[in-house]
């Protein structure tokens, strides 16, 4: 990778972790509830979105910078598996067992389903536009 290759993961790095801080704060302080809900969110919606990202890149109809500045940079920058970490020990040491394992299992199966419906969603969207539904 070259210096324009870490020129667009920075960029896109940077402006996904200000992204994560500004949605993660928002939900937070509008929902009001000890469930990491701010964290649980943006991890889901950033599976969905590298799972378009990457079909998309995958039938061609994305350069391979712009895969660099937004799959790895922005969406790197957005999700975080260490925050999810953080607050489901946070969970576990409080004795909230339920919300740990909403929070755990719960994210981790979201994530998945939410990447292969991004995934599916973009090679159906590609098939139909060439014209095989």
């Amino acid at each position: 990778m070259g210096v324009t290759g870490v020129l667009l993961v920075a960029i896109g790095g940077a402006a996904g972790s200000v992204a994560r801080y500004l949605a993660s704060t928002s939900v937070q302080r509008n929902v009001g509830i000890s469930f990491p809900l701010g964290t649980f969110i943006i991890n889901v919606t950033g599976s969905f979105l590298i799972g378009v990202i990457l079909g998309l890149f995958e039938a061609g109809n994305l350069s391979p910078a712009a895969r660099l500045l937004i799959a790895v940079g922005f969406l790197g920058g957005f999700t975080t598996f260490s925050s999810f970490s953080y607050e489901s020990l946070l969970l576990l040491e409080s004795k909230a067992v339920l919300p740990f394992l909403l929070n755990t299992v719960g994210s981790v199966v979201a994530g998945l389903a939410a990447a292969w419906l991004g995934v599916v969603l973009v090679r159906i969207m590609a098939a139909v536009l060439r014209g095989h539904p």
